[in-house]
C-alpha cells in the first residue's frame, strides 16, 4: 500500500482572478475539501507535489492524508480540471472521508495472465477491454487500489461481465442492484478478424463524429 499525504494551505481569496494568480504568480493549484457534514474549504495546493502525486494510478483510488496548515484530514480524490491543450492542472476536488460511512470511488481493473489466457495462447484470440475502471462501495478501510481480473482460462467467444469479478471483503458494484442491463461486460476474447472488425468500426465513428 501506498501512502500519500499532501500540503495545503486554506485560501480566501476566491474568484476566477485570484485562482489565475496562484497558477500564474505562485505556482500553485486551487481546489477544494468538501463533505463530511463540514463547510466546504478552499485551499491551494503546490503544482510540482500534486503533479508528482497524480503520476500514481493508486493515487486516483486511495486515502490521501491532506495537511491543511498542520490540521490533517482523510480525503479522496474526486474530479481533476486540466486545462485543455496545456499540461497543467487548473483545478482539483478532494471529498472528506468518515470513518463508517460508505463511499463511491472509480478503480482501476488490472488484467492478470493477459499473455497466457487460453483463448489467446490456446485459440489464437484477441483480448477486447471493455471497461479500464468501476465504480465501487464500500467503507474507506476496505478500500482497494485496483480490482484485479484473472484471464487465465478465458476462451474464445467468452466474457468477462461485472458479477463475474471476484471483490474484495466488504467491496461491492452499486451498478448491479440497478438490474441485469447494467451488468456491463468487461472484457473477452475475440478471433482476431472479429477485433479488427470492431477496432475499424470504432475509429470510423470517431471520425464521423469529428
Amino acid at each position: 500500500m501506498v501512502d500519500f499525504t499532501l500540503n495545503a494551505k486554506e485560501r480566501n481569496d476566491l474568484g476566477k482572478g485570484a485562482s489565475r494568480r496562484l497558477r500564474r504568480i505562485a505556482d500553485l493549484v486551487p481546489a477544494i475539501v468538501y463533505g463530511g457534514n463540514k463547510a466546504p474549504q478552499s485551499i491551494s495546493l503546490e503544482t510540482r507535489q500534486l503533479n508528482k502525486a497524480l503520476e500514481s494510478e493508486a493515487f486516483y483510488s486511495h486515502i490521501i492524508s491532506l495537511d491543511v496548515d498542520g490540521k490533517k484530514e482523510d480525503v479522496l480524490l474526486k474530479a481533476v480540471q486540466r486545462h485543455p491543450s496545456k499540461p497543467r492542472i487548473m483545478h482539483v476536488d478532494f471529498l472528506r472521508v468518515v470513518a463508517g460511512h460508505k463511499v463511491n470511488v472509480q478503480v482501476p481493473l488490472h488484467f492478470l495472465n493477459e499473455d497466457t489466457c487460453f483463448g489467446v495462447k490456446q485459440e489464437g484470440g484477441m483480448i477486447f477491454r471493455n471497461l479500464p475502471e468501476i465504480e465501487i462501495t464500500c467503507l474507506p478501510k476496505d478500500l482497494p487500489e485496483a480490482i484485479e481480473v484473472d484471464l487465465i482460462d478465458l476462451k474464445l467467444g467468452e466474457v468477462i461481465h461485472l458479477s463475474d469479478l471476484k471483490l474484495p471483503k466488504g467491496v461491492t458494484i452499486p451498478s448491479l442492484a440497478l438490474g441485469a442491463d447494467h451488468d456491463l461486460p468487461v472484457v473477452n476474447v475475440m478471433a482476431p478478424r472479429v477485433a479488427a472488425e470492431d477496432d475499424q468500426a470504432s475509429e470510423e465513428g470517431e471520425e464521423s463524429a469529428e
